[in-house]
């Protein structure tokens, strides 16, 4: 009987769980370029009372065996990198990478991060950084008598300038991407790290061997869907109920074996 009221227990900690990640992606369905998470489960041991395949008789076996489970754990968070949809903004540092890939920031400790979100601005001496300043990697630096930026889906970044608008290139935004972009770590300010489980970044020309082609004066939006995220709660809550009930259920079997007389 004790049993039953541990393994509901391990029940009603997991949806908890559940409905953490649950209630991050609903508070983040307007971040700019959030990935939604997905909470996973596995069972736990089993207390084995007969193995399957026992000696049942003389010349018999059991098919099956007893194997009572002792409950459930959150094994991972799995990331969705579906591409979210577009939103037009028409501002010329506004970056939608189309696919794959990545923008790499350099952060204040020196650290290479990198992220979906592409609301770049200029700060006062014309370098292009993210909103919480970082700088965009490579460096890109507009003229500060530029009349006009253009950045292509190939990633050239053109200003024009003087009295005739004339081009020129001045940078070469290059994308990564990583065999395994679930393995990168989320580090907030929607920024990922690098870790063993991700790979490493391979830097490539947009456009090319599977990377996005970019999108000025458009970002991407989070991927993440109101009705899927409500269809989840209310599963995650009607199974949280029912282990509190088998709880309850527990301590009333328990009662009444205590008051037999």
């Amino acid at each position: 009987m004790i049993r039953s009221l541990n393994t509901a227990a391990t029940g009603m900690a997991a949806q908890q769980e559940n409905m953490d990640v649950i209630s991050n992606n609903i508070a983040n369905s307007q971040t700019t370029g959030f990935k939604k998470s997905r909470a996973e489960f596995e069972d736990l041991l089993y207390h084995t009372k007969k193995e399957p395949g026992a000696a049942a008789g003389a010349n018999s076996f059991s098919p099956n065996g007893v194997q009572i489970g002792l409950g459930t754990r959150t094994s991972s968070v799995q990331k969705n990198f579906e591409t979210g949809s577009a939103i037009t903004t028409k501002a010329p540092f506004d970056l939608q990478i189309e696919g794959p890939g990545f923008f790499q920031i350099l952060t204040p400790d020196g650290q290479t991060a990198y992220t979906r979100d592409g609301s770049f601005r200029k700060d006062p001496t014309g370098r292009v950084v993210d909103k919480n300043g970082n700088s965009l990697i490579p460096e890109i630096t507009i003229p500060s008598d530029a009349s006009g930026v253009e950045v292509r889906a190939t990633g050239e970044v053109v200003v024009y300038q003087g009295p005739n608008g004339d081009p020129s290139t001045i940078a070469q935004l290059d994308i990564v991407n990583f065999v395994n972009p679930a393995g990168l770590r989320a580090v907030g300010k929607n920024l990922f790290q690098q870790t063993p489980a991700s790979g490493q970044a391979v830097a490539n020309r947009p456009g090319l061997n599977g990377v996005g082609y970019l999108a000025q004066g458009q970002l991407e939006a989070s991927n993440v869907n109101i009705v899927d995220e409500m269809v989840d709660m209310i599963k995650a809550q009607r199974a949280f109920e029912t282990n509190s009930k088998v709880i309850q259920t527990s301590d009333q079997m328990l009662q009444s074996i205590n008051s037999m007389r």
